[in-house]
């Protein structure tokens, strides 16, 4: 069964192939409306309980995945459940990690490296990305 996140859920990005995620910050009230059917949760510690399936990816806030290949691997479900699941992915502010790993799945999706943070930041967050390691992150994501 296919479940979407709704044109009015605050923090969808629409990827270009359709598949929406869900960016938002863990440190923020959880959104009215619809709740994550899935969700990666990018935190230097153990991240709260949700009632909804989540992965925690450990991520320390402003550096980069503790764990490369674990990274890759849960980007890579998020992305492939995107298309039948409503999937959130949220570190504490929703800005530095959580766009860098929406940068990666434009990138899963298609979208060049080269130009992934550049269209997270037009359609979900204009300071998402905030670090230069995290935009080199993104580039070394594609190879």
């Amino acid at each position: 069964m296919t479940e979407s996140w709704e044109a009015t859920d605050v923090g969808v990005l629409r990827l270009p192939s359709g598949r929406m995620v869900r960016g938002r910050g863990l440190r923020h009230a959880l959104p009215a409306g619809s709740t994550p059917t899935y969700a990666v949760h990018l935190l230097g510690k153990t991240p709260p309980e949700v009632p909804w399936e989540a992965d925690w990816l450990r991520w320390p806030d402003f550096r980069l995945p503790a764990d490369h290949a674990r990274a890759r691997e849960l980007l890579t479900r998020a992305w492939d459940r995107a298309d039948t699941d409503r999937v959130e992915v949220a570190c504490g502010g929703g800005r530095g990690r959580t766009g860098t790993a929406l940068a990666c799945l434009a990138v899963l999706d298609g979208v060049p490296a080269d130009r992934a943070v550049a269209f997270v930041r037009s359609h979900y967050d204009r300071r998402a990305v905030e670090t230069p390691w995290q935009k080199r992150y993104v580039l070394r994501f594609a190879g």
